[in-house]
């Protein structure tokens, strides 16, 4: 299948080994997908960083690297540094499609249904994703899987609003319009809140006046401090949310200043948080963080181990927010096609990456990358042949099932200094994009996410299990 991957700064389509179902979670057939101009454009400016340059924004890692050092020696820290940085990883975190599969476990969903899919990791720019249950939404009928796949970045929206707990009536101020500000905006309209929206650029203040914003301020022509204090009466915006995205102190600053004593301020977006006292102290104004889509958020046992919290005392989860985001949409409270400037095949991912750093007539606020259906054999092959060798006679021949960073610092750089009498026939990993890429560099035959076909492929002798320690002895009995 396709997925796309960045590298060292570049945008890549390759075609990795499909994912299998696993319990708990659901495989779905992509039909779109949404790129996060500020999350993925950010984490491609990152992989293209120099090792220096990444060293001294992680200094937490520079020590883990210096550990490494003093017990295992330079040359294998380096090595294992370089792979780490060099690999290519997949992008995405908000995506639609169909379901095609169904782990054990999942009793609500069924082939055929129409989903939204969530989560960095799980919801990848690819044409087959498999998504833990907690990270899946039920797509109404009437909604198209077009603006379901918006369905991630709707429930990151509508947590900063619960933040807020906005209130009908209630004046609210949203610093920054791009894709995540307007769907707040058009939130709090249909949540009967007074709206100030407030951006710099003139296109995006005049569109959030068209989709609810009552006052729609143009902070590069007048103070937007005095504008929101003028429509409030001199009081202030009850809440202030912002979605803005900049390394900058001072929109959080502006915040303060635009929010009425006892107010909130909620941080949405990446900004800069020097606080100054003043008038953060003489107002007690709450300073709040929204963290993601929701209560789960980073939570292991809510996203992978499928732990719903209880309805009675967490009414909304991540999962019901994207539950709640898509009935919005569905009643015609979210208009989300408007916000969409163009759809892109996946084969032009480079493109679509390309344009969302344009300047010349604004940068766009949403891009999709959208899947066509060409040949479902292909997409779901588990294999991927990277190199097709005939086994060497006198070689033993070896596949690793896992490929995790123990086997790649360890046992795959071995297996590779002994290849007088071992040849890497293939490379197993549930993760599709590791098997491929590990595969590649360590010059295998073939990468795949099913290992029960390495343990039925005559050219391979031995294999080296380096999975999680749990899952050792059911694949060492079939192996055997």
């Amino acid at each position: 299948m396709k997925q796309v991957l960045v590298c060292r700064g570049d945008v890549l389509v390759e075609s990795v080994p499909a994912p299998l179902v696993v319990d708990g979670s659901v495989l779905v057939e992509v039909a779109y997908s949404l790129i996060s101009a500020g999350t993925e454009l950010a984490g491609i400016q990152r992989t293209g960083e120099s090792l220096i340059k990444k060293a001294l924004s992680q200094p937490d890692k520079v020590k883990k690297a210096i550990q490494m050092v003093r017990s295992q020696g330079l040359a294998k820290t380096m090595a294992t540094v370089q792979t780490k940085f060099g690999a290519a990883e997949p992008v995405g975190y908000s995506c639609a499609g169909t379901v095609i599969d169904v782990g054990a476990g999942v009793d609500d969903l069924k082939v055929g249904d129409r989903v939204a899919c969530g989560g960095a990791g799980y919801a990848n720019h690819a044409e087959v994703v498999v998504v833990p249950r907690n990270l899946v939404a039920k797509i109404p009928d009437s909604v198209s899987l077009h603006d379901g796949c918006s369905a991630t970045v709707g429930a990151i929206a509508m947590q900063g609003i619960r933040r807020a707990e906005a209130r009908l009536g209630e004046t609210v101020a949203v610093i920054g319009l791009g894709l995540l500000g307007q769907i707040v905006v058009q939130m709090l309209s249909a949540a009967g809140c007074h709206v100030c929206g407030i951006d710099i650029d003139k296109a995006r203040v005049e569109l959030a006046g068209s989709l609810g914003a009552e006052f729609a301020i143009n902070a590069a022509q007048a103070d937007p401090v005095i504008q929101v204090m003028n429509v409030t009466g001199g009081m202030g915006a009850d809440s202030t949310i912002i979605t803005a995205a900049s390394e900058s102190d001072a929109i959080v600053q502006q915040a303060m200043e635009m929010t009425r004593k006892k107010g909130k301020v909620v941080v949405v977006g990446a900004v800069g948080l020097g606080l100054q006292r003043s008038p953060f102290y003489e107002k007690e104004i709450d300073l709040l963080i929204s963290c993601s889509y929701g209560p789960g958020r980073y939570d292991v046992e809510y996203e992978e181990g499928g732990v719903d919290y209880p309805y009675a005392y967490v009414r909304w989860t991540e999962n019901r927010n994207m539950q709640e985001y898509l009935r919005l949409i569905d009643d015609g409270n979210i208009d989300f096609k408007t916000l969409v400037d163009r759809v892109y095949p996946v084969d032009e991912a480079a493109k679509a990456y390309e344009s969302l750093g344009r300047h010349e007539g604004g940068r766009p606020l949403a891009v999709l990358l959208e899947y066509k259906e060409e040949g479902q054999p292909e997409k779901l092959e588990p294999r991927v042949e990277i190199q097709p060798t005939a086994k060497t006679t006198g070689r033993i021949g070896v596949a690793v099932i896992g490929a995790g960073n123990f086997a790649q610092a360890f046992h795959l750089p071995n297996l590779k200094s002994l290849s007088s009498k071992y040849q890497i026939v293939a490379i197993a990993d549930t993760v599709g994009t590791v098997a491929e890429s590990t595969a590649k560099r360590y010059e295998a035959s073939y990468a795949t996410t099913d290992y029960r076909q390495v343990l039925a492929d005559d050219n391979v002798d031995m294999v080296v299990i380096t999975t999680r320690h749990h899952l050792h002895a059911a694949i060492a009995m079939e192996a055997a």
